[in-house]
């Protein structure tokens, strides 16, 4: 596997494969064609019928510039093609220079289509499941996640992860401190600051709630006005792990450099469904966003709470299994309806996944790695409607004024 740094990237939202992912594409091939007059453009799949709300073509043109580059929406598809795929042409006059076919893979990364993919050199990690990380966490008399991640990535990975930290934060205090209206039509409002604001009885759990919940609202808004997030594993999912930090250091004090530990055992989890699943909402449905970021939240929490790697892994197990099947059906291809709310549920469901895993895990019969396959295996044969294209579910019900249209 890769560094647990692919799994972090920060950047500006609102989506990790439609607009980081371009955005990465589009700035590869303008290095290699800087003298050209002219660019093209043309989205395929998801990234076709739902560019225009994820702010794909802004990011192209923003990038190639804006009075040079064209941006094409094709309907065409064809057997094996990616749901997020891109073909980039440049031209000098009406010659043809350059293209380059390019695949948004989830994340914000990119596969540039009949290059050399990922090198042995790239490999950070030996091992590629649980199971086998497990095994040689045991062997070496490895304790947490944490150690095994500074084991193979070296102590350089520690001031890294404390720059995910503090942007995550800077990310929760932005959208705390913001009102109003989120771009795109919708007429959504932000209601993090709302939400924290509030003062309800004096009962520990809706405490609990309002707290987790006005930290996932707070990032995953500052995502859908176009903010600088962290992904983790993506754009669209962003606030469920900061929201689980944060509340997690607020009522128990966990210091910074401990809640970086969290972080990368986190990484770990993101890791190993990206290597064996997706984390692509177009290529397996929300389950692979949601579904990992809830997976990765229950995971550092256990780390936090110093629970065993059996204890860890049942956490990130609960957390997946519980949302197999999640569709991803954006109202207008936008990242806020149902998007912002089910970071505050996934927040909340890693709580209890890992609640669970304190107490249920010698009794569990289902491993992380057979459900990051049931995971992968339910994504692909989901519809097409259900896996970002803004063709079914509730994206088809409402329109961009809230009009019911069935």
């Amino acid at each position: 596997m890769k560094s647990i740094r692919e799994i972090y990237k920060i950047g500006k939202g609102p989506s990790s494969s439609h607009t980081m992912g371009p955005e990465r594409a589009a700035k590869t091939f303008l290095q290699r064609y800087p003298q050209a007059d002219a660019f093209q453009v043309t989205l395929y799949g998801s990234l076709s019928k739902t560019g225009v709300g994820h702010g794909t073509d802004r990011v192209l043109r923003e990038t190639l510039g804006p009075q040079r580059t064209k941006v094409v929406f094709s309907p065409e598809h064809w057997e094996g093609m990616h749901p997020n795929t891109m073909d980039l042409s440049a031209f000098a006059g009406d010659l043809e220079i350059g293209h380059m076919r390019v695949e948004s893979i989830g994340g914000g990364d990119i596969r540039i289509c009949g290059e050399t993919g990922i090198k042995e050199s790239d490999e950070v990690y030996v091992e590629h499941s649980f199971a086998e990380i497990a095994y040689f966490c045991k062997w070496r008399y490895i304790q947490t996640l944490s150690e095994y991640v500074e084991l193979n990535e070296g102590p350089e990975i520690w001031p890294f992860l404390m720059e995910v930290w503090q942007t995550m934060k800077a990310a929760i205090d932005a959208g705390l401190s913001k009102t109003g209206v989120l771009p795109g039509g919708l007429n959504v409002q932000r209601k993090a600051k709302f939400l924290m604001e509030q003062t309800p009885a004096d009962i520990p759990a809706l405490k609990e709630f309002q707290m987790i919940a006005a930290y996932a609202y707070a990032v995953a808004e500052e995502n859908a006005d176009n903010g600088t997030v962290v992904t983790a594993p993506t754009c669209g999912a962003c606030g469920v792990l900061p929201a689980v930090l944060k509340y997690a250091q607020v009522t128990r004090g966990f210091t910074d450099e401990e809640i970086c530990r969290g972080l990368a055992t986190a990484g770990i989890i993101g890791n190993l469904t990206k290597t064996n699943a997706s984390i692509s909402g177009a290529e397996c449905g929300c389950q692979a966003e949601i579904g990992t970021a809830c997976s990765m939240a229950a995971a550092a929490l256990a780390e936090l709470y110093q629970q065993n790697l059996d204890q860890v892994e049942y956490a990130a197990e609960v957390a997946m299994e519980h949302h197999l099947g999640l569709t991803c059906d954006p109202i207008c291809g936008l990242v806020q309806i149902p998007c912002i709310e089910r970071n505050a549920v996934a927040a909340v469901r890693a709580m209890n996944a890992c609640n669970l895993s304190y107490f249920l895990t010698g009794s569990r019969n289902i491993s992380y790695d057979m459900v990051c396959r049931a995971m992968k295996e339910t994504g692909v044969n989901l519809d097409h409607r259900f896996r970002e294209t803004s063709e079914g579910g509730l994206a088809k019900l409402y329109n961009r004024r809230g009009q019911k249209l069935v």
